[in-house]
């Protein structure tokens, strides 16, 4: 809920602190007087004075990555992501009763980021999504989660120096503002998709191979704000997957709005009932860079 998690939020435009509006949760207020109202379903949308430049997945993608997710075929990467958290929360110390400031990027339904809220006892999240259909999932994802609408590519919506982890699970990165809002011992945690990823999906589907060298673009993107924590760690395994569950993997991602439905239907209805197919990704920790340590007041 906002209401969990409203002293992590900030003005988008010049980032004061929020506060509930009127005592009431209809809208949120900041101390320079702007107000953004909170829709019935418990999102808020936080965007500058510009508004949205994008609208993210539509309703469709985000009702195919909820029915992807839910058949559990990406356990091994939620396992993997929300131990890394934990780590990280060890590492720095932070306890159930520091009630530890969990944020993801991209958060889609909330699918990941219940998970590890689960896994951490005292933690509260925020869920930043660009898009509106994810944001109403998000907000009922589980009882820790505040669901803000935003660009990650923009300023966020948060307050500086106060997250002690952010994830990143096959999403946009804003190395800046990330560093930005992390507490000084805080660290990112980024899912990549690794070359090879659906490898046995991509000719029969006519789908494009993730480019290799992905995570070390990253690294060196990230640089002068975030910098590596150990070493990234490769996650693989094997998945069977239908023909509806493929269908729903590929409609939950970009891939969707390159081929166009019927021709997709048509790829899919050739391949065999039940196909192995191979995840592959790589987890990385990134920690703000010491020479960024105190430009916020950290």
């Amino acid at each position: 809920m906002l209401s969990d998690v409203i002293d992590l939020l900030a003005d988008p435009v010049d980032g004061t602190p929020l506060r509930a509006g009127d005592g009431s949760w209809r809208t949120l207020v900041s101390e320079s007087g702007h107000s953004y109202d909170v829709a019935r379903q418990g999102y808020v949308t936080l965007a500058g004075g510009a508004g949205l430049r994008y609208t993210g997945d539509d309703a469709d993608m985000i009702t195919a990555r909820e029915s992807f997710l839910s058949g559990g075929h990406f356990a091994p990467f939620v396992e993997a992501v929300s131990d890394t958290v934990n780590d990280v929360l060890d590492d720095a110390h932070v306890t159930e009763d520091d009630r530890p400031a969990i944020v993801e990027i991209g958060a889609g339904t909330g699918y990941y980021l219940a998970h590890t809220l689960d896994s951490v006892p005292g933690s509260r999240g925020i869920g930043v999504d660009v898009s509106v259909p994810a944001a109403k999932r998000l907000a009922s994802c589980h009882r820790r989660v505040g669901a803000v609408v935003a660009d990650a590519w923009s300023r966020l919506p948060l307050r500086d120096g106060c997250i002690d982890v952010l994830t990143v699970i096959f999403a946009p990165r804003n190395a800046a503002e990330f560093s930005r809002v992390l507490t000084p011992e805080g660290q990112v945690v980024v899912l990549t998709p690794e070359a090879g990823h659906l490898a046995e999906l991509r000719a029969p589907l006519g789908i494009i191979d993730v480019e290799a060298g992905k995570v070390d673009r990253m690294i060196s993107q990230a640089s002068g704000y975030l910098v590596p924590v150990g070493d990234p760690e490769s996650i693989e395994f094997v998945m069977r997957l239908d023909q509806a569950s493929i269908a729903a993997q590929i409609g939950m991602s970009p891939s969707a709005r390159h081929i166009h439905p019927k021709v997709l239907a048509e790829r899919i209805a050739d391949l065999p009932p039940v196909m192995e197919v191979t995840a592959r990704a790589t987890v990385t920790r990134l920690g703000r860079d010491p020479r960024t340590l105190g430009f916020n007041g950290s």
